[in-house]
């Protein structure tokens, strides 16, 4: 793994726009615009490091859904933070029933600088991001600077081919795409369209509206879309926990499709990928899998040996972070020797593994999963110890 700098392609900004990057430029506090999207440096891999990568992705995966497994068979949604014992019992049911529920995609993030093991620093397998730049962008920026180089990337054939696969799952009618609107920078409208573009090629009847727009007829007790067509099927890049606990959220519940029968609505993800996107499955993980090189130690009661004054040492270290949240927030950062510091809500306590400073930016690799297999990498780059709202996205290739 090596950092190369490199001159911008000319009319870069207007390449990736066209190849849906709605936003190639952020702007900072300050009112400043710098790239979001950052091609005036990229990664290079050997193929030897992305196919151990690849393995790693995948036993992460398989230890995630055993970890999911353990939740249901032992009742642990409380330590998850779902109190709701209905929402509890409909995930659970979901859990039993995944096998006839389209289920797509997650992104691992991964802390990785070429020369140790990688380690989880958290799995977002409900509504994850970036995977437009992964998918597409970076590949075509590979094709115009390296032909004939590789990537590891084959995001885009395999969700096709999941959809087409999960197909059959689907109910009758239009499988509808939903992102909200109070998206201000487009990114989950940008991730929305392109995942509407694989299911189309695979031949699946697609619509789209924004979550907002998204109506409930008392008649029927039904959601219906904005031509009164009942949504039978909705793939919707907006939180779980927000879908089941807004003011429509009773309905939701209450036609929630488990794998059942008709008057029902399947929403992609399906509700069991709660356990998966929530930090206290870290806490499981390390609990099920103690030691593992490709874990951090993580706590739920608190950061234990991991801060001052609670272990035969200084403590290596610990990052609270809330058990739900994106782009970082809420999460806090303690340093080595740290005193043990305990969060007003509800936090997963992590060993704390600083990122990867490559020539002042810290760097963390996003390992994509379709269905249960690796699939891609994106990579994104902070100034600071948190990937937040305001990194940058850097493409890659295998030389």
């Amino acid at each position: 793994m090596e950092r190369r700098t490199t001159q911008p392609r000319p009319g870069w900004q207007q390449t990736v726009e066209e190849q849906g990057i709605v936003f190639p430029l952020t702007r900072y506090p300050d009112g400043s615009l710098r790239p979001y999207w950052d091609e005036s440096a990229y990664y290079v891999f050997s193929l030897p490091e992305v196919e151990a990568l690849e393995e790693v992705v995948e036993e992460l995966h398989a230890m995630c859904l055993a970890a999911a497994a353990n939740i249901v068979a032992k009742d642990r949604f409380a330590e998850l933070g779902i109190t709701d014992r209905r929402l509890a019992g409909l995930i659970a049911q979901s859990w039993h029933r995944r096998a006839e529920l389209p289920s797509l995609y997650g992104r691992f993030d991964l802390r990785y600088d070429g020369t140790g093991p990688a380690k989880m620093l958290e799995y977002n397998a409900d509504t994850p991001t970036s995977l437009v730049e992964a998918a597409s962008a970076q590949w075509f920026w590979m094709e115009d600077r390296f032909p004939g180089a590789d990537q590891w990337n084959s995001l885009h054939e395999r969700l096709v081919d999941a959809w087409r696969r999960q197909a059959a799952l689907l109910p009758p009618g239009p499988l509808h795409f939903a992102h909200s609107d109070g998206d201000e920078l487009g990114e989950d409208l940008m991730t929305v369209a392109y995942l509407r573009e694989t299911a189309e090629q695979a031949g699946i009847e697609t619509e789209a509206l924004s979550v907002e727009r998204i109506g409930w007829d008392r008649l029927s007790g039904r959601f219906v879309d904005e031509r009164l067509r009942f949504i039978r099927s909705c793939f919707k890049l907006y939180p779980w926990e927000w879908l089941a606990t807004d003011r429509f959220g009773p309905h939701v519940l209450d036609t929630l499709d488990n794998g059942g029968g008709s008057g029902t609505t399947c929403w992609i993800e399906p509700a069991w990928k709660m356990l998966l996107s929530n930090k206290a499955l870290l806490a499981i993980l390390w609990e099920l899998y103690p030691g593992h090189p490709n874990l951090l130690a993580s706590y739920l009661d608190g950061p234990r040996d991991l801060a001052a004054g609670t272990g035969d040492g200084p403590g290596p270290g610990y990052v609270a972070k809330p058990l739900l949240g994106r782009e970082g927030a809420g999460v806090t950062v303690h340093g080595p020797g740290s005193p043990a510091v305990l969060s007003d809500e509800p936090c997963c306590y992590q060993e704390l593994a600083l990122l990867p400073d490559f020539d002042g930016n810290r760097v963390v690799l996003g390992a994509w999963v379709v269905e249960d297999e690796a699939a891609g990498l994106g990579i994104r780059e902070s100034a600071g110890p948190v990937t937040d709202e305001y990194a940058r996205f850097l493409p890659h290739v295998i030389l």
